[in-house]
């Protein structure tokens, strides 16, 4: 709980801290510009407000880890991501995007910090507590942050906490651990595909370099 208000205040922050001028830049997130990352955290929180209030009846059936699974590289056919980039170009002014996400985000913190770890919720056809349910979504946050700051050096990246929790999330979904040489944020860039290892990171990735990228769905 407390990890996912981190990664979550501190995506809040970065999203806040952006020019104007760069929401047009590239992100981390192939065909994806920064603005269009920030569209995509703003359905993200109306996600967590629908799921904390929908209560579900037990028992659980998936967990932080198995909530995700792994799934194919996507094509660019989805609807949901073909629709985002003109979602966000439809903001028009930084601006207006900057507010809804700082809106419907500041709900989904406050919605996060009164919800009861215990509690059974819905989502996706799936039944898990709500502890899990934000624990996996500090993965999701953790990525996304490293996405909008990708080409913007000067922006604050994710907290080292976050980081370590979410390349653990990761590791523990991939059922192998990342080398030790490679940092937190490398082994969740390289293994979800956000950069092509280098050649000491593949010798060390061995044959789990094979398997990569990870795509989380």
């Amino acid at each position: 709980m407390d990890l996912f208000a981190h990664s979550w205040t501190a995506l809040r922050g970065a999203v806040a801290g952006i020019p104007d001028e760069a929401f047009d830049r590239p992100s981390g997130c192939r065909g994806w510009l920064v603005r269009d990352v920030v569209c995509h955290l703003v359905i993200g929180a109306q996600d967590v407000l629908i799921t904390l209030v929908t209560p579900a009846e037990g028992p659980a059936t998936v967990d932080a880890v198995t909530y995700w699974h792994l799934v194919e590289p996507p094509t660019g056919e989805d609807e949901l991501d073909a629709l985002i980039p003109r979602l966000a170009a439809a903001y028009g002014e930084p601006r207006l995007l900057k507010f809804h996400f700082d809106d419907v985000g500041s709900a989904a913190g406050r919605a996060a910090e009164l919800a009861d770890p215990t509690a059974l919720v819905g989502t996706q056809g799936q039944v898990l507590a709500v502890g899990d349910y934000l624990s996996a979504y500090v993965l999701e946050w953790t990525l996304h942050h490293l996405d909008l700051v990708a080409h913007l050096p000067s922006a604050p990246k994710p907290p080292t906490e976050t980081l370590a929790a979410a390349r653990t999330l990761l590791e523990k979904i991939a059922g192998t651990p990342f080398p030790d040489s490679m940092s937190d944020e490398d082994a969740l860039l390289v293994g979800t595909g956000r950069r092509t290892p280098t050649d000491a990171e593949r010798e060390a990735l061995g044959g789990f370099a094979a398997r990569l990228p990870l795509v989380l769905g």
